[in-house]
């Protein structure tokens, strides 16, 4: 039998630890969603945390007169923290959100925007995808909850064909679409900068389900070559870029539409992230793709058909 002062200190060692453990799980459970970066003047890129459950990047420009947001994250929570965000940094009204594509890791946060007064805009196929789409990261057979929570999203307000150019007081905003990652992808460009949305991803594999390769390719050159110098790339996921990074993701792009050993790709991209989950996926999107076997979304109204 332990003496009385021994069963004490373990009882003591016991709180402690678990002491320790309940405030670990509380810093597990209050991880910033978000590291906040002013890439150029009234210009930040929320990035997001890994774990956090924010799912994506995003970001907000901040004009004369308002304040354009782009994309609003996979969780409502962490579409609240970048409201609060803005807050801190202007009092202007949040008027525009730009949804980069329909995946839910970019505009589940639409509804916290738009009852803040924002009007949600995208490219037209957005709007026909972002409720039926969705439903295939669920899996197969999506729960009665999943199916709520894809009927929940708040789909735009406003959609365009080819691009829109907003005007927030001395800051002009273009937003461009650009073809390569979904078939409806927008590109937010403003003195200074460009967010991408997923058309690139910097240091880190891309998830290429409804992608067109070779759009991709000719997009990333394009957005590489005509930014002026020293222009920051907010990308769909990973740190801000530059544009060599476009070029060197463009680089692992190419690789897989020339089908290059998985020996050699690793021994290039394994140090990125989400290697070990996305390979695999990559490889057998590609092999989809250029064989003409893979489904991809289709306009009009979110039927999705196999490539031509």
């Amino acid at each position: 039998m332990a003496a009385a002062g021994e069963g004490a200190g373990v009882g003591t060692s016991l709180r402690w630890a678990l002491a320790l453990a309940l405030l670990t799980a509380m810093a597990v459970a209050q991880k910033p969603y978000f590291a906040l970066h002013e890439v150029a003047p009234g210009v930040f890129a929320a990035i997001g945390t890994p774990g956090s459950g924010a799912g994506s990047n995003a970001g907000f420009i901040i004009g004369d007169n308002s304040v354009l947001v782009v994309d609003t994250f996979q969780k409502v929570e962490a579409a609240q923290a970048l409201l609060a965000a803005i807050r801190e940094k202007t009092a202007l009204p949040v008027r525009f959100v730009v949804n980069t594509h329909y995946h839910l890791d970019h505009v589940t946060g639409n509804r916290v925007f738009a009852d803040a007064g924002a009007t949600i805009m995208a490219q037209r196929n957005v709007r026909a995808w972002i409720h039926t789409e969705n439903l295939k990261f669920f899996g197969p057979h999506p729960t009665a909850a999943a199916q709520a929570t894809v009927a929940g999203l708040r789909a735009p307000d406003l959609v365009y064909d080819d691009g829109v150019e907003i005007d927030l007081g001395r800051r002009r905003v273009v937003v461009e679409v650009r073809p390569g990652h979904t078939g409806g992808d927008s590109v937010v460009r403003t003195e200074g900068a460009i967010f991408t949305g997923d058309l690139f991803w910097r240091h880190s594999l891309p998830n290429l389900i409804d992608a067109s390769t070779g759009p991709l390719v000719a997009t990333l050159r394009t957005l590489a070559a005509d930014a002026p110098a020293g222009t920051a790339f907010i990308p769909g996921h990973g740190e801000v870029g530059t544009a060599a990074d476009v070029d060197e993701f463009r680089g692992y792009i190419e690789d897989l539409r020339h089908q290059t050993t998985p020996a050699a790709l690793a021994a290039k991209y394994a140090g990125w992230t989400g290697y070990s989950h996305f390979i695999g996926p990559n490889l057998a999107d590609m092999a989809a793709e250029l064989n003409g076997t893979k489904r991809i979304p289709s306009a009009p109204g979110g039927a999705a058909t196999p490539r031509p």
